[in-house]
């Protein structure tokens, strides 16, 4: 790649490239540490003479500008590097809508960021020590191969039919979702299922539904949109129907595995749900999010199994199943918006990565997927076992674990008053990750209590996490 510099007619050769160089660092343009074209290069691509790029050189190093490394090479000064001044947000045309988006929470975000422990019990979080390595590299090759074949073309914006065809045929297995191939999106995740749900369906003032507690992201992305977001509480049986406001477009919820309490929502909510999305003419989302893990009692049927209306949106992922870092998810929408969301994803994204989407078919296709649902299915199963056993042992006097029929998470809430940020706070400094439930709360004083994921900690290190835990609380409860 060539240094964009231009030289402008035979004077003071050597004074146009110091200077156009200088510049250069001074705004960032050459970043910190970034090695220049040697001085013959640079000679051969300006048609100067070596010696005049080489006077240039000096000059910026005598400065301090630049760096040479014998027998290496020359780099600008990692400590002399500066960038100019940034605009000021308040001079910007769209300082208001830059403010609104730097004001909003990302409580996940920082869970992310902060989970470094040794015993770490973030949700949402599968075990990486299981990732299937050597199938995954297999099918990555396929994948290579298969794109290798399309000449470098952009595919097409719903996915590709080999995985679309590949998640029909899953879904239909794992949890009884009859659709065909042509119902498939492919998505970056859920999260950009759910976003495109609410670009097709939203505009400023509409007024949407989500689950209290529930997942913040999507209330943040709602209220983006403009939307009034109103938090419809949940009980024991999944959401309270009969608190969704008249008026309201669409509702968000979890129901196999409610996030983040755990429960699933009852047979009799679903079906008085979808008959309340019909009265309004409403839209549900259904985010099916970790719902292959399931633990104990009969399966129960999706919320788009049960809808004979289409009012049914189901978002699935395999960020829970496989890996985050994939970024693939899928999204099932009912006829009356599909075409729109189809339009929505071709307009932001144009496409999926191939390669992931050539790997993934193969990797369901084989079979690779549900081998690797049932391994990790076992490992956290007993991972669960052991949470439920000491939070309703030694850890029963603080708190009461809600025990998921699913997932690989579950919610610890206090019974009696506890200091969750000094509690948190000490068992970071043991090794011990934890993390609050309160910040899923948004609309009622939040509850407290520990989200307490189990998909990336080891069963051998429960008990030893646990016991640092136990007697931080005996200290300061």
């Amino acid at each position: 790649m060539e240094l964009h510099v231009v030289i402008e007619g035979r004077k003071d050769l050597t004074g146009q490239l110091y200077g156009q160089l200088k510049d250069a660092i001074r705004t960032g343009r050459l970043a910190a540490g970034e090695q220049l074209p040697p001085t013959r290069l640079l000679a051969e691509q300006l048609g100067l003479s070596r010696k005049t790029v080489a006077e240039a050189y000096a000059r910026l190093t005598y400065e301090q500008l630049l760096l040479a490394r014998t027998g290496i090479g020359t780099f600008v000064n990692a400590g002399m590097a500066t960038r100019p001044a940034p605009q000021r947000t308040e001079d910007l045309a769209g300082a208001a809508v830059v403010e609104q988006w730097g004001r909003m929470a990302t409580p996940l975000r920082h869970m992310i960021q902060e989970a470094h422990a040794r015993f770490e019990f973030i949700g949402g979080a599968p075990s990486a020590a299981l990732f299937p390595t050597d199938d995954w590299r297999r099918c990555m090759l396929h994948g290579l191969r298969e794109s290798a074949r399309s000449r470098g073309f952009y595919g097409p914006a719903e996915g590709l039919p080999a995985l679309r065809q590949a998640i029909a045929r899953h879904i239909a297995f794992s949890r009884g979702v009859q659709c065909a191939a042509d119902d498939v999106i492919v998505t970056a995740g859920a999260q950009q299922a759910l976003d495109l749900v609410a670009r097709v369906l939203v505009a400023p003032g509409s007024l949407v539904a989500i689950e209290e507690p529930g997942y913040p992201p999507m209330r943040y992305l709602l209220a983006a949109q403009g939307a009034q977001v109103v938090g419809v509480p949940v009980d024991a049986e999944g959401i309270v129907v009969d608190a969704i406001p008249q008026g309201t477009r669409f509702i968000y919820v979890t129901p196999a595995h409610q996030f983040p309490l755990g429960m699933p929502m009852s047979q009799a909510r679903r079906m008085a749900l979808l008959q309340r999305a019909k009265e309004l003419g409403a839209v549900v989302i259904e985010d099916d999010f970790d719902s292959e893990f399931r633990y104990t009692g009969r399966p129960t049927e999706t919320l788009f199994s049960l809808d004979t209306q289409g009012t049914v949106a189901y978002v699935g992922t395999f960020s829970k199943t496989i890996s985050p870092q994939l970024r693939l998810g899928y999204l099932i929408a009912p006829p009356s918006i599909r075409d729109a969301v189809a339009t929505a994803k071709h307009l932001t994204d144009s496409h999926t990565p191939p390669v992931q989407q050539w790997a993934l078919a193969k990797f369901i296709d084989e079979g690779l997927l549900v081998k690797h649902i049932r391994r990790c299915h076992a490992a956290y199963a007993l991972r669960r076992d052991k949470l439920i056993a000491r939070f309703e042992g030694d850890l029963e006097p603080w708190f009461r674990v809600v025990a998921p029929a699913a997932g690989f998470h579950m919610a610890a809430v206090c019974t009696r008053p506890v200091d969750i940020a000094l509690l948190i706070t000490l068992a970071r400094r043991v090794d011990v990750g934890l993390y609050p439930i309160a910040p899923f709360f948004h609309f009622t004083p939040p509850q407290d209590g520990l989200m307490m994921g189990f998909g990336g900690i080891d069963a051998l290190d429960i008990d030893p996490a646990l016991d640092r835990v136990r007697d931080i609380l005996v200290e300061i409860a």
